[in-house]
């Protein structure tokens, strides 16, 4: 018997009265702006979802095979894995959006240590790629996640265009926090 595909539901309409904006889920009301309420409701969306991601990345990982690595190990392991080209510090912490190369050259000590990366230094600088055990891992990371996320994914052409421009507007936000965090530093 065939399962009976439900179309997605539609998000929650803006609140149109102050009693239902009084309503909004915040993490910190102080912080609510009158300019733009919604963007507190964001940030706690943010970061709950931020959250629910590190998890989910470390128990994927450990479904995968290897326990105890951080949700900056994984995300790590899977850019030096992306399109099977080298890469530097200097672009894992780019890409990443990492600012602490600290951070990363520590995961990527763990990581060598594992023997999930390896990195062959030429002139001043360390070339990072996979290892087979690396490579071999990451698609196990795959199979878990196919395997369990994405059940809960219809794919069909809406939902994947909504995940789409959710995708730009986090890119967008990105961009204005990282503004906002350069005048922070000089205010």
């Amino acid at each position: 018997m065939a399962r009976k595909r439900t179309a997605p539901k539609a998000p929650p309409a803006a609140p149109k009265s102050l009693a239902e904006a009084a309503q909004r889920i915040v993490s910190s009301s102080h912080l609510v702006s009158e300019k733009s309420p919604e963007l507190s409701e964001f940030e706690f969306g943010l970061i709950i979802a931020g959250h629910a991601f590190d998890r989910w990345m470390i128990r994927c990982m450990a479904a995968a095979g290897v326990k105890d690595m951080t949700p900056t190990d994984v995300l790590v392991l899977h850019h030096i894995n992306h399109r099977e080209r080298e890469k530097r510090l200097a672009d894992v912490c780019f890409v990443l959006n990492i600012e602490d190369t600290h951070v990363v050259s520590y995961s990527l000590k763990k990581l060598a240590a594992a023997g999930l990366v390896t990195g062959s230094k030429r002139g001043k600088e360390v070339f990072f790629s996979t290892t087979a055990k690396g490579t071999a891992l990451c698609l196990r990371y795959r199979e878990v996640r196919e395997a369990c996320l994405m059940p809960g994914f219809s794919g069909a052409e809406e939902e994947n265009l909504r995940l789409a421009e959710l995708a730009r507007v986090l890119r967008t936000l990105s961009g204005r926090y990282d503004q906002a965090a350069r005048a922070a530093t000089s205010f």
